[in-house]
């Protein structure tokens, strides 16, 4: 069941009008009975949705037809909406419908997370998320095929889509993996996959930390709908998690993998620029949110965070192209591989500037006025 709830959705989604990328926000509940997977264990659920709807309305795109449907980011105990924030003058652009899914109990609850802090939707606003329950991470992908089923039938208001595409980032993006390999084939509710800055890992059916699996998991032989997997930097070699590196494969009719040279998981974009980007910012003061700055959140760093602009655009051009392939079956270009030594973890193969060979080129590596990077000290 799906329930409209008035009022301002918590959900950050920038520090600007939502009106000025000519978009609505409008929240819903969405309440049924979810299984845990791999279990046939069934538990009562509520949790909410938010559908940014195109206004329609001079100047601004008509909806496209597609919706991305975004699994929201909880690692830092709050439900983040990581791909909107990074993709979002795209997605504006473009006319697409966009719909965030609180799927985790941590965005809910609260609990673990990597920052240890409780900003979950009951912690916020108890009272206007009171309702809210949800019975843990196991019955999580069962909750985001319900909403998919949701959305693809027409269910909220404006969104009446010819393609779903599910999204995801990082964490989110490790469920997406495990949601692909053991969970879509059945479910046959989504067209496509954006699965962006997932590791080598991928997150485990029964609820258990995304953050704790050691063994890499590729993508299935058979995949059933077109998947695009971008990979930066600080994903792809081992860090805190497994690399990318050890869980890849070659492109298929379906799968294509984009490696970013010079990107980080995470750089000034994410945390400064993206924020303010409503397109009416003026270039001056874009330029000062991208300026290099070791400073994040009172504290500071011993380097600057990266500061390159090409994740942002290749995200981009990744939703643009995934888009096409699902409407239209005109496949993704692939792209190389970034090059690794041979070394074992293997390194970043770099060239006269230091900076990695191969991946998808933009011209902040092909002419270069700055060494960047997605590995910190």
């Amino acid at each position: 069941m799906i329930t409209p709830v008035p009022g301002k959705p918590n959900l950050l989604l920038g520090a600007y009008d939502l009106a000025t990328l000519g978009y609505r926000a409008e929240e819903f509940f969405v309440s049924g009975v979810a299984k845990a997977f791999p279990s046939p264990v069934e538990a009562d659920y509520v949790t909410r949705i938010v559908a940014l709807t195109p206004l329609d309305q001079p100047g601004t795109a008509a909806f496209n037809g597609t919706v991305l449907v975004e699994w929201l980011n909880v690692s830092g105990g709050i439900d983040a909406p990581a791909v909107w924030m990074m993709a979002h003058r795209e997605i504006a652009r473009s006319g697409f419908g966009y719909v965030a899914v609180s799927a985790q109990r941590v965005g809910v609850e609260g609990g673990d997370n990597l920052m240890g802090l409780d900003l979950s939707l009951k912690s916020q606003d108890s009272q206007r998320y009171s309702h809210l329950s949800h019975p843990g991470d196991a019955y999580s992908y069962d909750i985001y095929t319900q909403v998919g089923r949701l959305v693809r039938d027409g269910a909220i208001p404006g969104l009446e889509p010819v393609a779903t595409v599910a999204v995801g980032e990082s964490q989110s993006a490790m469920f997406l993996t495990t949601y692909i390999n053991e969970v879509d084939r059945d479910a046959a509710v989504y067209d496509g996959f954006l699965v962006h800055s997932r590791f080598g890992t991928a997150a485990s059916l029964d609820g258990g930390s995304a953050l704790e699996v050691s063994e890499p998991s590729p993508f299935r032989d058979d995949l059933r709908v077109p998947v695009l997997t971008v990979i930066t930097e600080t994903d792809l070699l081992d860090g805190h998690l497994l690399g990318y590196h050890r869980a890849r494969r070659p492109d298929t009719t379906l799968l294509r993998a984009w490696e970013i040279p010079g990107s980080a998981h995470a750089d000034n974009y994410t945390i400064r620029v993206g924020g303010i980007d409503n397109g009416h910012v003026p270039l001056e003061q874009l330029a000062a949110a991208y300026a290099p700055t070791n400073e994040l959140m009172g504290t500071t760093l011993s380097y600057a965070i990266n500061f390159a602009p090409q994740h942002h655009y290749v995200l981009q051009a990744a939703i643009a192209n995934l888009n096409t392939w699902v409407r239209t079956g005109v496949p993704a270009p692939t792209a190389e591989p970034l090059a690794l030594t041979d070394d074992d973890p293997p390194a970043l193969l770099a060239d006269g500037h230091g900076l990695a060979r191969g991946g998808v080129r933009t011209p902040r590596v092909d002419v270069p006025v700055a060494k960047t990077s997605g590995l910190g000290p």
